[in-house]
């Protein structure tokens, strides 16, 4: 079976009602494109009739719906690797199972990913959720798109679209799906986006909390250390050593000098605990150094390489023969120099 030329990843919990009327929706849009596709579902632990609708949309629709299914609840991550690593097409596209996003915006992105980029993101300017939902996310993605130096409104819209190399590179795990456009910039993809329609919730419940708005928070810290000191751990711990040493000693010199006066005691708790910990941190980051090397020498770096050319008549092996374009029978010199004339054009490798 050939290639799709679209996937369509879809996360799924607890959406019974909208998932045929979805993947109308994406089979309407999609057929006034001309391309083939495939849509994935991934059904992360549902316990309404969710997979049962999965399950009949595979049987009527001959390969156009591929089901995934979690024995329990593992989240969005979890789910979109699942369907990434399934999905066949060169473009892949994520949207919600909850009908809020609009299908018919499918060919906008294509558009924008053929002006260059290699990651499109929505942008849900107006939104329709509630204020509580809202106001923390703006928040977040004001904060993640300063943190990361990328600069997106809407880091958070499971609208996206990809090309093949960037979810084939970029590792996903426990919170990362919103990560995905800074964790892409990190490996020299470029990022943009569009405005998207943002549809009403008719259906079912948000997924969203604050304690999600935690575990964001979490993760964006983790998205600023890697992009900053994931080659190089030393700098990071070896920072907070020096910060220490220098906070520490002064406490201590204050201390002794006795200008302090009454907080002469807790300025010498504060600076002998500061330089109690230079050695902590520096161990840490020797440690970490070395899990870095280890790995680095069990493997290959890992390089954000866009392209890789050849000259197609060239390879490197372990013996050359150069063929002439002629018949002639090879002289005993050229014999001698482990050089050879024979038919044809070209470079030849053993």
């Amino acid at each position: 079976m050939s290639a799709p030329a679209l996937s369509f990843v879809v996360p799924v919990k607890n959406e019974q009602e909208t998932l045929r009327e979805l993947f109308a929706r994406i089979r309407g849009a999609v057929s006034d494109l001309g391309r083939s596709f495939e849509v994935i579902f991934v059904d992360d632990g549902s316990d309404d009739g969710s997979w049962g609708v999965i399950r009949s949309l595979v049987e009527s629709q001959g390969g156009r719906a591929v089901a995934l299914r979690f024995r329990r609840n593992l989240g969005k991550s979890a789910a979109l690797a699942a369907g990434f690593r399934v999905a066949r097409a060169e473009v892949i596209m994520t949207l919600d199972a909850d009908l809020q996003d609009d299908p018919r915006e499918i060919g906008r992105f294509l558009e924008k990913l053929d002006e260059g980029y290699d990651i499109v993101c929505g942008w849900k300017k107006v939104r329709h959720d509630p204020w509580h939902k809202v106001l923390p996310s703006r928040v977040f993605n004001a904060m993640l798109s300063r943190m990361s130096r990328t600069s997106l409104h809407d880091h958070n819209c499971g609208f996206k679209c990809y090309r093949r190399a960037v979810v084939k590179e970029l590792a996903m795990y426990g919170e990362m799906h919103r990560m995905i456009p800074a964790l892409g910039t990190m490996r020299g993809f470029r990022s943009a986006e569009i405005e998207v329609t943002h549809h009403p919730r008719r259906y079912g419940q948000s997924k969203y909390g604050f304690s999600r708005f935690l575990r964001g928070f979490m993760d964006m810290l983790t998205v600023s250390f890697l992009q900053n000191y994931r080659e190089r751990p030393m700098h990071a711990m070896g920072g907070v050593a020096l910060s220490n040493l220098a906070f520490g000693a002064l406490a201590v010199a204050l201390a002794c000098s006795g200008k302090v006066g009454l907080a002469k005691v807790p300025f010498e708790i504060i600076g002998t605990s500061l330089l109690a910990s230079v050695p902590a941190m520096l161990a840490v980051g020797f440690l970490s150094e070395l899990v870095v090397s280890h790995v680095q020498s069990l493997r290959p770096p890992s390089l954000p390489l866009a392209e890789e050319l050849f000259a197609p008549e060239v390879t490197i092996g372990t013996e050359l023969t150069m063929v002439a374009a002629c018949d002639e029978e090879p002289t005993a010199g050229k014999r001698d120099s482990g050089i050879e004339e024979g038919t044809g054009g070209g470079l030849q490798v053993a």
